[in-house]
């Protein structure tokens, strides 16, 4: 077991986008809703506990979730609207914690070692989160343990609205009835690979020997099984809206051709919007970066609701584009910056009734990673 001296704190806001509509509309409260596309053709991007129980859940075709809970309220989505509800969240989290990492845009992760020593930890993660309550509106789940994994599973439990304490103590007591379905990192195809051997609690999953869960799943076999039996060393990561990925191109001869400008753009665009997916990142703040053939050089940024998609980010790129470029001056140097990063799946962003795009982009991923990041790309980013 890792040392006791670790206090880590996981925040999980409560079915995040249904909770920021009721702030919107009380009349939604007690009732099951689901947002997403509100056609047939559309996919699920989240659902209350309401509508959870008719079978409903995230990423299901609509028209299923129809048939099983026809009298809910189905709602398009908002993303502007929930990344600032985020936005607020974490900002009441920075200014009472010493260190923290936004894990998503609805969960955080706090490391308050140490603090016992001012006072009680414990009594200081329930006033944080009374806090976000408070200024927010909005339902949040804690759990506390010495570790992130622990942590996690613990709010899982708390749900919903409520709060788990694991001391080191109980980290195995607690651990050990629950379906692996809970470790974070057990997707569908692990979890079917440990029932076939056997293995549905956490408490049998720890006991397994280390060297056959290696052989089994490679090292990821290693991880789950420390995980299983408690322990997780993986620290809380500092946050900043600093947080970016970027890309330049310096000309080999200076240009004003709009034209080939912006197909520079799309390239520039394509390319770090695959590596946002790839890494399972969501940007939501776009910077585009001008320097003119005198070495003058000229950006300007905007925020935007969190996204990965290419078609939302060459939009904001081209229009930041035509507000920069103004002087009709020579170009020496382009480049494009996304930052305020936070963890997340491409389909977070999208509610619109078009599931086909969500399967083009992970069809064009699967190619890319598979062959190289310029195997496919849109044609007007091809030089």
């Amino acid at each position: 077991m890792e040392s006791i001296d670790r206090q880590i704190v996981h925040l999980d806001l409560d079915t995040f986008f249904v909770s920021v509509e009721r702030l919107m509309n009380s009349k939604l409260e007690g009732r099951p809703v689901i947002i997403g596309g509100s056609s047939d053709r559309g996919v699920v991007a989240s659902c209350s506990y309401e509508a959870r129980k008719y079978g409903v859940s995230s990423g299901m075709p609509m028209k299923l979730a129809r048939v099983l809970c026809g009298d809910s309220v189905i709602i398009r989505g908002d993303m502007d609207l929930y990344s600032r509800y985020s936005k607020m969240v974490t900002e009441v989290i920075a200014g009472q914690s010493p260190l923290y990492e936004k894990a998503s845009i609805d969960e955080h992760y706090v490391d308050m070692t140490g603090m016992d020593r001012f006072f009680g930890s414990l009594k200081w993660a329930r006033e944080l989160r009374q806090n976000i309550i408070r200024n927010t509106g909005l339902p949040v789940s804690l759990g506390f343990s010495p570790n992130k994994t622990v942590s996690k599973i613990a709010t899982g439990e708390a749900k919903p609205n409520g709060e788990k304490d694991i001391p080191v103590d109980r980290v195995k007591p607690f651990l050990a009835p629950l379906s692996i379905r809970k470790i974070p990192m057990i997707g569908e195809k692990t979890y079917q690979n440990l029932r076939s051997m056997g293995i549905a609690t956490i408490h049998t999953l720890s006991e397994v020997p280390p060297e056959l869960m290696e052989r089994a799943l490679g090292r990821n076999g290693l991880v789950i099984w420390r995980k299983a039996n408690g322990i997780d060393p993986t620290p809380v990561i500092p946050y900043s809206e600093r947080q970016s990925i970027s890309t330049e191109c310096t000309f080999e001869q200076d240009t004003t051709d709009v034209e080939y400008l912006r197909r520079v753009l799309s390239g520039m665009v394509e390319k770090l919007a695959f590596q946002l997916r790839r890494d399972e990142k969501l940007t939501s703040c776009v910077t585009v970066k001008l320097r003119y053939s005198n070495f003058d050089t000229h950006t300007v940024q905007k925020h935007i609701p969190y996204t990965s998609f290419d078609h939302l980010l060459l939009e904001v790129v081209k229009d930041l584009f035509r507000r920069l470029y103004q002087r009709r001056m020579l170009i020496r140097l382009i480049g494009v910056k996304f930052s305020g990063l936070v963890h997340g799946v491409q389909q977070i962003g999208l509610f619109e009734d078009s599931p086909e795009l969500i399967r083009l982009y992970q069809a064009l991923d699967h190619i890319r990673r598979r062959y190289g990041s310029k195997a496919v790309q849109r044609a007007i980013g091809m030089r």
